[in-house]
C-alpha cells in the first residue's frame, strides 16, 4: 500500500511547502515587491481563496478523467504556477500566478485523499489518509524551514524555484507508481454541493473552516508574533505536525475521530493563548511550537475520517468539500489576521486566533455527537 501512496504524499509535500513558506518570507517579499508585511501575507490569502473556490469547479470539470491522469495534470499546473510566481516582476502579477498554483493544488490534494481511500481497507483508512496528507505536515517540518532559510539567504524567488522542483519530483512519482483509479462521482456542479443539505456534513465543514481560521491566523503572521529565530520555530512546529498527523491517524482508527478532534482543538486553544509566554525564551518557544504543531495536525486525519464516515457513498465529493472548507478557513485567517495585525499588533492576532479556536471548540461540542452504541443481542445457548 505505502509504495502507491508515497508519491501523493510527495505531491502534498510540495504543495504544503509552496503555501506555508509564505509565512516565513513576509520580510523578503515585502522588501522586494515594495509592499507591507500584511500585504505580503495576502499571497497566502489569495492562494487559499482561489483553492476554495476552484476546487469544486475543477472537480466537476475533470470528473471523467482517470484519477492518475488528473493527479499528473494537477501537479503540472501547480509547478507552472510556481515557476511563473518566481518570474513575476510585480505584486499584482505574483498574485495572479498564485491563483494558477492554487488551481493545481485544488485538483491534487482532494484527489489524492480520494485515491488513498479507494486503495485501502476501512481498518487502515485513518493511517492511509494520514500518510497522504502527511506530506503537508512534513513540508512544515522540512520544506518550510528550508524554504525560509533559502529565502533569507538568497531570495524568496529561489524558494519558489525549489518548490517547483519538488512538485516535478511528485509528478514523476505519481506517473511511475500510482495505479489508474476510477472513482464514481457526479459531474454536475449542483450535485457536488447537495451534501451540504445534510446537517452532519455542514457541521464537519464549519468545524474545518473554524479550526483552520484559528490556527493560521496566528501561523500566517507568526514572524510578527515572536522576537526569536523564525526558521527554528517553524522547524519545531513542523516536526510536531509530523508526529501529530501520524498519531491522529492511528488514534482515530483506535478511538474514533470525535475524541481526537475535541482533544486537538482544546489543546490548540490553550497553546495559542500561551504565545506571549513562549516568546520569553527560545527553548520555551521550540517546545511550544512542537506541541502546538502536534495538536493542530492531529485534527486533520480525524476530520477526514469523519467526512468519509458521514458520506460513505460520496467520498470524493466529501473530501473535496472538506478541502474547500479548509482553504476558506485559511482565507479568513489571512484576511482577518492582517486586519488585526495592522490595527492592534500581535495582541490583536493572538486574541483573534484564540477566539476563533474557542468558537470552533464550542461549535463542535454542540454539533458533533458521540455515536450511539447499538446493543448486541446474543442467541441463548442450548
Amino acid at each position: 500500500m505505502s509504495s502507491r501512496l508515497y508519491p501523493m504524499a510527495a505531491g502534498n509535500f510540495a504543495i504544503g511547502t509552496g503555501m506555508f513558506v509564505t509565512a516565513g518570507l513576509l520580510g523578503p517579499i515585502s522588501t522586494d515587491l515594495g509592499v507591507s508585511r500584511s500585504a505580503a501575507g495576502q499571497l497566502m490569502t489569495v492562494f487559499a481563496l482561489a483553492y476554495a473556490v476552484l476546487s469544486p469547479l475543477l472537480a466537476a470539470l475533470t470528473i471523467h478523467l482517470p484519477r492518475r491522469t488528473l493527479l499528473m495534470l494537477a501537479m503540472g499546473v501547480f509547478v507552472a504556477g510556481n515557476v511563473l510566481s518566481a518570474l513575476a516582476p510585480t505584486y499584482p502579477l505574483v498574485i495572479l500566478t498564485r491563483v494558477i498554483a492554487a488551481a493545481g493544488a485544488a485538483m491534487f490534494t482532494p484527489t489524492s485523499s480520494a485515491v488513498a481511500n479507494a486503495l485501502t481497507t476501512p481498518d487502515r483508512r485513518g493511517r492511509a489518509l494520514a500518510l497522504v496528507m502527511g506530506g503537508l505536515s512534513v513540508s512544515s517540518a522540512i520544506g518550510v524551514p528550508l524554504g525560509t532559510w533559502l529565502g533569507e539567504t538568497a531570495s524568496w524567488r529561489a524558494t519558489l524555484w525549489m518548490v517547483s522542483g519538488l512538485g516535478l519530483l511528485g509528478l514523476v512519482g505519481v506517473a511511475a507508481l500510482v495505479p489508474d483509479v476510477r472513482i464514481p462521482a457526479s459531474g454536475r456542479l449542483r450535485e457536488r454541493f447537495e451534501p451540504l443539505r445534510d446537517r452532519r456534513v455542514m457541521a464537519v465543514m464549519a468545524t474545518q473552516l473554524l479550526v483552520f481560521a484559528s490556527g493560521f491566523s496566528a501561523y500566517t503572521y507568526i514572524g510578527s508574533l515572536f522576537d526569536l529565530p523564525l526558521p527554528a520555530l517553524l522547524w519545531a512546529w513542523g516536526l510536531g505536525g509530523i508526529v501529530g498527523n501520524l498519531l491522529g491517524g492511528r488514534l482515530s482508527d483506535a478511538y474514533g475521530p470525535r475524541r481526537m478532534i475535541l482533544i486537538g482543538m482544546s489543546a490548540a486553544f490553550v497553546f495559542v493563548a500561551l504565545i506571549p509566554v513562549a516568546n520569553l525564551a527560545l527553548p520555551l518557544a521550540l517546545l511550544w511550537g512542537f506541541l502546538w504543531g502536534a495538536v493542530g495536525w492531529m485534527i486533520a486525519p480525524a476530520q477526514q475520517f469523519r467526512t468519509v464516515t458521514a458520506m460513505p457513498g460520496n467520498v470524493s465529493i466529501g473530501l473535496g468539500l472538506l478541502s474547500s472548507a479548509q482553504y476558506f478557513g485559511l482565507f479568513v485567517a489571512g484576511l482577518a489576521g492582517g486586519v488585526a495585525l495592522d490595527a492592534y499588533g500581535r495582541v490583536g492576532v493572538i486574541t483573534l486566533s484564540a477566539g476563533l479556536g474557542l468558537a470552533a471548540l464550542l461549535f463542535t461540542l454542540a454539533t458533533y455527537r458521540a455515536p450511539k452504541l447499538v446493543p448486541q443481542v446474543t442467541e441463548p445457548v442450548g
